[in-house]
């Protein structure tokens, strides 16, 4: 007789979560925002750490760990997923940084003492630099629009990102509130993850001290890196697609989540190869594969609600919108494109 595994700890805290707080509100939290509530929870929980350095007092998990967390907290409520997401690539960057930034934040980000935000995916427009830097004395000045900032109120820092004058992508944090040469627009109304509190800013002369920096280097090499993280398919993607096929009957729901098994798979597998530059193809393929398979649940999900899902308080209609949200997160021309030719029926 061969006995399962324990689930990992955390992974059985997620699970919790989900279960006690967020799938029970997560309708409401859909119309009225992500309550100050829901992150002190995910503070609590220890998740915040989940892939910090030991040292610093995080888990440092497995990569399966974190993906099967981040399918748990987007099936439940996907704009608490997305807000507490924002965090890990701050404390991804601090442990791979040089700098004193690292040694005065990264405890406190792992501890989830401090909750962090991201503004560098207009980093994938270069060559358009929505935000550009240039060296001002013993700092450096940020000048532009960063279109898409997620977590406004409920952050308490951010790393914001930009272009210098000299081609080199530059990561720096600061506090997560208006300051001179910082300012914040009401947050968006959106058709999917309103509740994730989105801005846009603006930088006139917004400067940052060096001791700030986390991250310096040419652009290319940043992008590089950059680009073998988006082409996997995303864990939230599965825990999306999975709770909608919870609200189906056997007759729907067990064809497709063989199906959608077989690409997590593979998928996962992939995102776990030693060598990550390699089956680029092959990556984007399953990433293209694993929307349809979503998209695909989360209309059946909608079908068999009938009328009852128009309403705004439907799961179904929320896990839908939720899904149109994950086709453009995390996107790059290259994905859009492959995303678009496989539409197209075309070969890549």
């Amino acid at each position: 007789m061969t006995i399962a595994p324990h689930p990992h700890p955390l992974v059985a805290r997620a699970r919790r979560l989900a279960d006690d707080l967020l799938a029970p509100n997560a309708e409401r939290v859909d119309q009225e925002g992500v309550p100050a509530t829901h992150i002190e929870a995910i503070r609590r929980s220890g998740l915040l750490g989940l892939s910090a350095p030991g040292e610093y007092g995080g888990a440092a998990v497995p990569a399966p760990v974190a993906r099967e967390v981040a399918e748990i907290l987007a099936g439940a409520c996907c704009s608490t997923w997305f807000v507490q997401t924002q965090h890990h690539t701050p404390v991804m960057t601090l442990a791979k940084s040089e700098g004193p930034v690292r040694e005065r934040l990264l405890g406190p980000l792992a501890r989830g003492e401090l909750l962090a935000g991201v503004a560098y995916a207009h980093l994938r427009a270069y060559p358009r630099t929505p935000v550009r830097i240039t060296r001002q004395g013993d700092g450096w000045r940020f000048d532009g629009t960063v279109p898409w900032y997620t977590g406004w109120g409920l952050n308490d820092v951010m790393l914001l990102a930009g272009v210098t004058d000299t081609g080199e992508a530059l990561f720096a944090f600061t506090e997560a509130r208006e300051q001179p040469g910082l300012t914040a627009s009401e947050p968006m109304r959106l058709a999917a993850l309103t509740a994730s509190r989105t801005v846009s800013l603006e930088l006139d002369g917004f400067r940052v001290p060096e001791e700030a920096v986390a991250l310096r280097q040419p652009y290319g090499q940043w992008a590089a890196t950059d680009r073998t993280k988006t082409v996997n398919a995303s864990p939230a993607v599965f825990g999306v697609a999975e709770a909608a096929l919870a609200l189906l009957d056997a007759s729907t729901s067990v064809p497709l989540r063989s199906r959608l098994a077989e690409v997590r798979e593979r998928a996962y597998a992939l995102a776990d190869h030693p060598a990550p530059k390699e089956h680029h193809a092959e990556r984007l393929t399953l990433r293209t594969r694993a929307y349809e398979l979503m998209c695909a649940a989360t209309t059946a999900a909608v079908v068999a609600g009938g009328g009852r899902s128009m309403a705004l308080t439907s799961k179904a209609q929320r896990l839908a919108r939720e899904a149109l949200f994950l086709l453009v997160q995390g996107q790059t021309a290259e994905s859009r494109r492959d995303h678009l030719n496989a539409l197209a029926g075309n070969a890549a």
